[in-house]
């Protein structure tokens, strides 16, 4: 926990201001627990850098201490002021910045700067981290989209990891709705990844922000995605798991969001669906049951003292389907992915029939096909 007097700041690229906390981020092997203890011991990074190598020696290791003294950063020092320059949009934000998120700092390991690029205000709105697995069902990427959208049009900002899959429907939700959404990224911010999100990163850049506390240039190195989960859970109110199987990254932001006192949100599926059983484990350790955006509104009530808007009930357009074969189709596939074969056994309808019927009511948007055959929509 870092605990440090906030000072006035007009803008967030007060360079001075910005320049001890920076200095301290890029030191390598520095981690953010150890930054929190030399705080807790000096106070303030400038203090840290005027400290004697036995001094820093009381709280890290010599060899922690002799690269804080010594350690050539100048080159990323000067790309970082740069960058920070160059667009209205960037942002660095450190424990003294107005724009550092209050709940970050009550993190036993709250972050040391924060890269943005977007609106740096969205970090201190009421926010619902959405995650789930990067290869989900079609149901559950229509899960995640749909409850991200609605629940950003109440007034509540959508924030996830970018990643493939819930992520990216969860990002795809909040911007569909206009609403806002944070991208924390487990690389630097000026990063794309994964690369075929382009689209995304740019549209999040405009109506949200990109977050990182990962130096400029960073690449996507595994370990820094769990870290990073503790960003996306500590900006939030609650977490919404939609789709995880049992050994899951998902997982690890439900359990730090519980070790963080936030909600979590786990939304029930197939016992048939292997990513049903990560959601079903955490309903069974407590999580709340989901099955409408509502459920969650009502749920951070208390939390949100007015923040959010009157939710906007928005009418089901599912197709409502008349023609008895269709019924029987729907009838036949329950909510699971099915093989044309078991639907045929099943429904009796002939094979020749069936090929034409499932083709109609794929174009109406009512199944979609899938490896394993078809699955049906809502």
């Amino acid at each position: 926990m870092i605990s440090v007097q906030t000072l006035p700041q007009s803008s967030q690229k007060n360079w001075p201001q910005i320049l001890p906390w920076l200095k301290l981020s890029l030191i390598p092997g520095l981690g953010p627990i150890k930054v929190s203890k030399l705080i807790e011991q000096f106070g303030h990074p400038e203090k840290i850098f005027s400290a004697t190598e036995a001094h820093l020696c009381s709280v890290i290791s010599r060899k922690l201490a002799h690269s804080i003294l010594q350690a050539d950063i100048k080159k990323q020092l000067k790309h970082t002021e740069a960058w920070l320059h160059s667009s209205e949009a960037h942002s660095i934000l450190t424990p003294e910045s107005v724009g550092y998120p209050e709940a970050l700092k009550e993190l036993p390991d709250p972050p040391v700067v924060l890269y943005v690029i977007g609106n740096c205000s969205l970090l201190r709105e009421p926010q619902l981290g959405v995650v789930g697995s990067r290869r989900p069902t079609p149901n559950g990427r229509r899960v995640a989209q749909e409850f991200s959208e609605q629940i950003a049009r109440s007034g509540l900002v959508i924030t996830s990891g970018m990643a493939m899959g819930i992520d990216a429907a969860a990002h795809q939700g909040a911007l569909s709705s206009y609403g806002g959404t944070v991208a924390v990224l487990g690389t630097g911010v000026d990063q794309v990844y994964p690369a075929r999100h382009r689209d995304i990163y740019q549209a999040i850049a405009v109506q949200g922000a990109l977050v990182s506390e990962y130096p400029l240039g960073t690449k996507p190195f595994a370990g820094n995605f769990p870290r990073r989960n503790r960003i996306l859970s500590g900006l939030s109110l609650g977490v919404l798991v939609v789709e995880a199987a049992m050994e899951s990254g998902s997982l690890i932001s439900a359990r730090m969001a519980a070790e963080q006192g936030r909600e979590v949100f786990a939304v029930p599926g197939s016992v048939l669906n292997p990513l049903s059983k990560g959601c079903h484990k955490l309903i069974r350790e407590g999580a709340v049951l989901v099955e409408h955006p509502d459920d969650i509104l009502m749920e951070l009530a208390p939390q949100l003292r007015g923040a959010i808007r009157e939710f906007d009930h928005v009418a089901s357009n599912h197709h409502q389907e008349t023609d008895p074969l269709r019924l029987k189709i729907i009838e036949a596939m329950g909510f699971d992915v099915v093989s044309v074969d078991q639907i045929c056994a099943v429904s009796g309808i002939p094979y020749t029939e069936l090929s034409v019927l499932l083709t109609e009511m794929e174009l109406d948007g009512v199944i979609e096909s899938t490896p394993g055959g078809f699955i049906r929509l809502g």
